[in-house]
Order: C-alpha cells, then sequence, then structure tokens
C-alpha cells in the first residue's frame, strides 16, 4: 500500500465550497439583500452588485471608492467591474444560479468563470431560514484560496464567503453591518 501526499493547492483544484447560515429573516428579504444592490453593496466588501435577474442576463459588482483608494495605495490599479458573471437560473426568493470571475486579480480572472448557486430554504417553525452558498472551483486554486475563509483576513481576500455570509445576516438580523474600516 502506497500513500499519495497532496499540497493545499491540488486539494484545491477539484474542490467545491459549500457555505451555510441561518438567518432570521423571510426568504424575501435575504433575495433582496442578494440581488439589490442598495443592500448587496451594504455587507461583506461593500461592492454594489448588479444582477439582470434574467437567464442569460448580466451580473456586475462594482469597486467602491475606497477599494479603489486602498489598491491605489498599494501600488495597482482596481478595475471598476471587479466581479462579473451570467444569471443561468433564476426562481425567485428561493434560487439563483450564476457564473462568477474575479477580475480584481490577474491570476483569479484567468482562471475564467466559476459557478454560484444560491439556495435560500425555509422558513422554519421558528422564522429562520437556511442560506446555502455553493462556489464550484474546479481547477481554481486561486479564486479558491480567495472565496474559502481559511486564511483568516490574510493577503488572499479576506474572510471569503463565510466573511460575507456573516455580514449579510448580521445586517438583516440586526440593521447594521460589520464596521469597515
Amino acid at each position: 500500500m502506497t500513500s499519495t501526499e497532496t499540497t493545499g493547492t491540488e486539494q484545491a483544484i477539484g474542490t467545491t465550497q459549500v457555505h451555510r447560515v441561518y438567518i432570521n429573516a423571510t426568504p424575501e428579504r435575504i433575495w433582496q439583500a442578494i440581488t439589490d444592490p442598495e443592500w448587496n453593496g451594504r455587507y461583506g466588501y461593500s461592492a454594489p452588485g448588479e444582477y439582470e435577474l434574467e437567464a442569460g442576463g448580466a451580473y456586475r459588482s462594482f469597486a467602491t471608492e475606497e477599494m479603489k483608494q486602498a489598491s491605489a495605495a498599494m501600488g495597482w490599479d482596481l478595475p471598476e467591474v471587479i466581479v462579473d458573471g451570467e444569471i443561468v437560473e433564476v426562481d425567485p426568493p428561493r434560487r439563483l444560479v450564476q457564473t462568477w470571475r474575479m477580475l480584481m486579480d490577474p491570476t483569479a480572472a484567468a482562471e475564467g468563470f466559476s459557478r454560484l448557486t444560491w439556495q435560500i430554504e425555509g422558513p422554519g417553525q421558528d422564522g429562520v431560514c437556511r442560506l446555502t452558498v455553493t462556489h464550484e472551483l474546479a481547477g481554481m486554486p486561486s479564486l479558491y484560496a480567495m472565496t474559502s475563509g481559511d486564511n483568516e483576513f490574510g493577503a488572499m481576500g479576506g474572510g471569503g464567503w463565510p466573511w460575507i455570509l456573516s455580514d449579510l445576516k448580521t445586517l438583516l438580523e440586526t440593521g447594521e453591518a460589520f464596521p469597515k474600516g
């Protein structure tokens, strides 16, 4: 019997990330927080995203002035559109499937489009809904590292999906997002 050792990058190549959060909000409020730029620009990395909510419609997330200034201070320019994609499936307020490409990092951008699924279930008897985000990242080690949240606010994208979903939950339940700064 032989054993094979793999590096973190090799393990990440075929990985699908699944993130779940339980939110004390209606499916409609969660859906609005995901798809409405007035809401989705208030949590996570505060980059508003626009959805054309029909199959084949566009998705674009835009850099904020704060993001542009921070990037300039580090010596590199940030594109206006930092994430783009296309809507694959829409079933409001339960399911949204889209492609997703990170444009703000050249390595991640070169990896191409991933597939992102938002699934809202509930509410249960307690009024709580379950939001599941499934991010299919086969062959995308850089994007996997950026979105996993396993790097604890390091250089590879901060807290990733765990950070974004925790902030979304906090905003919907308390009316206030995490402090930015």
